[in-house]
């Protein structure tokens, strides 16, 4: 018997939509790219190459077929212009909206910038697809809207005081999103992540995220730094969950603005994620044998996260498809391909 969301790519390739993808180039925007492409859809790509990468496009067009690339229309443009928002939802039917200036330590850092593109390109976003009149807008939420709730796992309706710009603007979308809902019958589904991974993930940076930060560190065999004594503890979501729960969210009627949570349910601490990619880099045959060197903890950032996500699993179907240790075995072998 099939799951909802296998049920749900049936149904696409038998009758395909046509789908805008804000942030296309990056590293969310390019999987959903890959997996719309696949399923035969039309899809328009919106970037301004800000934090996304030309080569992710490129990539994706190696692993689809010629017809299906013909399929996508890329706008070079910024969230930021409301111009550019309502021409790239025209004529779409639904919007996955993943386009944002990402990390706790960059808004620490530029406020500002993090504010214009997260609070004042969502609202152009959102108010360009209600006057287009989209059956569904997605967007990119965060687990760094629980802030500082001590109680674990994170359930949806319960929420703290948030520990960063960047957390601000993620439940300022929220507040956003409900009003449009209240004010306007606009309805929205918003997608709190949790420390997404996998594939065309940028591995440089000041802002990379762990997994392929330290993956890169240990391809190179550079020093691994852990912030803090490495029990800070994170649900790891692979890429392939939050394209399913983007999907499912889209194409699911649900009568008023939702938000979810995106992961696997699990918890690890980051001790335990050095020593699970350390392993999985033995296993391609890539040895690493320094310890993890330890640092202060970082500013903002939340001790321990794990999701509930029986309310994704109940309302839209949602089954996680890959758990930590699946995601890195499927991952590893890009990270070693783009690290040589």
């Amino acid at each position: 018997m099939m799951n909802r969301f296998e049920q749900r790519q049936q149904e696409l390739l038998a009758a395909p939509k046509t789908w805008l993808v804000t942030g296309c180039a990056g590293f969310i925007g390019s999987n959903l790219l890959e997996t719309l492409l696949k399923l035969n859809q039309k899809v328009v790509g919106l970037d301004n190459f800000a934090t996304g990468h030309r080569h992710n496009l490129q990539q994706v067009q190696q692993l689809v077929t010629p017809e299906q690339w013909q399929a996508f229309r890329f706008i070079e443009g910024d969230i930021r212009e409301l111009s550019d928002c309502q021409t790239a939802v025209a004529g779409v039917d639904y919007v996955l909206h993943q386009a944002a200036l990402g990390s706790v330590p960059r808004s620490i850092n530029d406020p500002i910038a993090t504010n214009n593109t997260n609070i004042s390109g969502f609202l152009n976003m959102l108010q360009a697809a209600k006057e287009a009149g989209v059956q569904g807008f997605v967007y990119a939420a965060s687990s760094s809207t629980y802030g500082d709730h001590p109680a674990l796992p994170k359930v949806e309706a319960n929420i703290g005081n948030p520990l960063s710009p960047y957390a601000v603007t993620k439940y300022v979308n929220e507040l956003y999103a409900d009003v449009f809902s209240r004010c306007y019958g606009f309805h929205s589904t918003g997608l709190r992540y949790f420390n997404v991974f996998g594939p065309r993930q940028d591995p440089n940076g000041a802002y990379a995220a762990v997994i392929p930060k330290w993956t890169a560190a240990m391809l190179a065999g550079d020093d691994v730094v852990i912030n803090g004594d490495g029990e800070t503890s994170r649900d790891f979501c692979f890429v392939a969950n939050a394209v399913q729960a983007n999907i499912l969210a889209a194409t699911t009627a649900l009568g008023k603005s939702e938000v979810f949570n995106v992961a696997v349910g699990d918890r690890t601490t980051l001790n335990d994620l050095f020593h699970a990619i350390q392993q999985r880099l033995s296993a391609n045959g890539a040895h690493y044998q320094k310890e993890p060197l330890y640092r202060d903890f970082r500013a903002g950032d939340v001790r321990h996260s794990q999701a509930d996500v029986s309310k994704a699993e109940r309302l839209l179907g949602y089954v996680p498809s890959h758990t930590l240790s699946a995601g890195l075995a499927v991952a590893m072998p890009w990270y070693i391909r783009h690290n040589s």
